[in-house]
């Protein structure tokens, strides 16, 4: 089993052909403006006899543009096809979509005729279930699904247990397990005010005033701790702006500033600061550790560049999500500034004890994934390799086929030892079975490829072929490793938090802003992956800063129902 120690690799992406269009400066061509009718005329004209000098440089423009536009399909296919995909469907990257249903039709089909009597029986099943009548429910979501709803109790308002009954006149009543369920959901703004006011009395001799008490409980504080938890978790954790929350609250008829927002969210990202720290040392621990980047913009920090370690400067800012998973626990922490990835996840790491064996790492093929000085055992992504293949898939029918197919079928096996509740051990038994003989005749094809010489080493479908085979340990590190996954899905899946949060805020202005956003984005995500409520956790932790700071560990998102009670008795 081979370790990485965080060192880059070398870069072995291949370089683009020059340019080949009119108006290339390296060629010295000039810009020709050519229209469609002008090409017509020229071609008719060409058809009776020739061509003068002018005409000939726009019939050669025409041609040298198509050419360009030709080369840039083959080299840029990708994006390309994302916006064919954008514009006209198939958003995802399913085999039906890619080829059509097709296969799909066909495998039904086999499936129906290879088993007579399962069909028969299956045919009576589903008679049997459209004559069962369908219960009529809440629509997409059961009474279930409402956790953070009110419940409240109602009782029959003329009858109770062990009346008679009123039809039959003879029988008793009795409570039913289940009661009949109603759901109403009714709309308020995000945050609400009240305005108490307090009567005062004037003594009209010495002119001395009493003024009532407020209610108990509601605070000297203007802004309470729900407040700041709903600021926060809208704008960190929905990507809602502090401007568009201040517009939206004054249509309200409650004013509610930007600048306002701000300070109360930064209050409360002072009193959690201690929790924050404590995900990233528990992240530390984890047996499994994700990471990739996404772009960002901190507007204080983009001009002057810093210096790296190279002596170049570096001009790029980045948001590194790290998920850390140990025992079916998830950890999300974000980190955003001039590091990649790699050394955010060598932060991490350095907090990890050191009797720990070395964790799993899965990334994708991106060097600055890897960019820290750490010791990990290196999973790549398969996902990003079978992207490569989905990309070139309309240019190579057969052979991209082939390959998808497989990897359908390693993803099916995986979906298998979910469904059972395997082990990290039965798991890699099962995949060693099922996957193993199908990715190593793949492997074989594509070296069978290459000594036919069939497909071309620096084609696209040869450069996608070639990712794979310079990552083949580390894409396959799950059939060796007990543990390891498939993909970087996970994280890529977290990341979109902070990707939300820059479509809608565009930027953080300043590094303390930068540090308060990955501050909720880790807590609020964290909390979303435990199937905790991030908006009760939020208040909970405001109301009990004091207590967070003498022992973090014992509130995390996972234990502090469980502290809460104990301090509680």
């Amino acid at each position: 089993m081979s370790k990485r120690t965080g060192k880059k690799k070398k870069n072995t992406k291949r370089k683009r052909p020059l340019k080949q269009a009119t108006g290339d400066k390296k060629r010295g061509i000039k810009r020709q403006d050519v229209s469609l009718a002008e090409l017509k005329t020229i071609l008719k004209k060409f058809r009776s006899g020739p061509i003068n000098e002018e005409e000939f440089q726009k019939l050669d423009a025409a041609v040298d543009t198509l050419a360009l536009l030709t080369n840039e399909i083959e080299l840029k296919g990708a994006s390309i096809r994302r916006l064919r995909k954008l514009i006209f469907g198939s958003s995802t990257e399913k085999m039906s979509n890619v080829f059509g249903d097709d296969d799909d039709k066909a495998s039904k089909d086999d499936a129906d005729l290879k088993d007579s009597k399962d069909a028969e029986s299956s045919v009576g099943n589903q008679t049997e279930d459209k004559e069962k009548k369908k219960r009529k429910g809440h629509g997409r979501n059961g009474a279930k699904d409402y956790r953070g709803a009110e419940k409240q109790q109602i009782n029959h308002g003329s009858l109770k247990a062990k009346d008679n009954c009123p039809e039959c006149l003879k029988g008793k009543l009795y409570v039913q397990k289940e009661p009949a369920i109603m759901v109403r959901v009714t709309g308020m703004a995000p945050l609400q005010a009240k305005v108490y006011e307090l009567e005062r009395l004037r003594c009209n001799l010495c002119g001395e005033v009493f003024t009532a008490k407020a209610p108990e409980g509601v605070g000297e504080e203007k802004y309470d701790h729900s407040a700041a938890a709903m600021i926060a978790l809208l704008k960190y954790g929905c990507g809602m702006p502090f401007n568009r929350l201040e517009r939206l609250e004054k249509d309200l008829g409650i004013p509610l500033p930007s600048s306002t927002q701000w300070e109360v969210a930064y209050r409360l990202a002072l009193s959690l600061a201690p929790i924050y720290t404590e995900l990233i040392s528990q992240a530390a621990a984890g047996d499994v550790l994700h990471n990739d980047d996404t772009t960002a913009r901190i507007l204080n920090l983009e001009s002057p560049p810093r210096v790296g370690k190279n002596g170049k400067e570096r001009t790029g800012l980045y948001t590194s999500g790290i998920l850390s998973t140990k025992d079916k626990r998830e950890i999300a922490v974000f980190f955003t500034g001039r590091k990649h990835a790699g050394e955010n996840l060598e932060h991490v790491l350095s907090q990890r004890n050191a009797d720990l064996c070395s964790p799993i790492q899965m990334c994708d093929g991106i060097s600055a994934n890897t960019a820290g000085d750490f010791e990990a055992i290196l999973a790549n992504c398969n996902s990003h390799a079978r992207r490569k293949f989905i990309e070139i898939a309309d240019d190579f029918v057969r052979e991209t086929k082939h390959i998808l197919s497989v990897f359908k079928q390693v993803y099916k096996n995986d979906d298998d030892t979910k469904k059972q509740e395997m082990n990290a051990q039965e798991r890699l038994e099962y995949h060693i079975a099922n996957s193993k003989p199908l990715l190593d005749d793949l492997k074989e094809w594509f070296e069978k490829q290459f000594e036919e010489k069939t497909i071309e080493p620096n084609g696209s479908l040869g450069v996608a072929i070639n990712y794979m085979t310079e990552r083949w340990e580390e894409l396959t590190l799950f059939l060796r490793v007990p543990g390891a996954p498939l993909d970087n899905n996970a994280c890529e899946r977290a990341i979109k938090k902070s990707i939300l949060h820059r479509k809608n805020s565009l930027f953080f202005k300043t590094e303390n802003g930068a540090y308060v956003g990955d501050l909720f984005m880790s807590i609020i995500h964290t909390c979303e992956l435990q199937n905790q409520n991030p908006f009760e956790y939020l208040v909970t932790l405001a109301k009990l800063a004091d207590r967070i700071i003498v022992n973090p560990a014992d509130w995390m998102p996972w234990n502090y129902q469980a502290t809460l009670a104990a301090q509680t008795c």
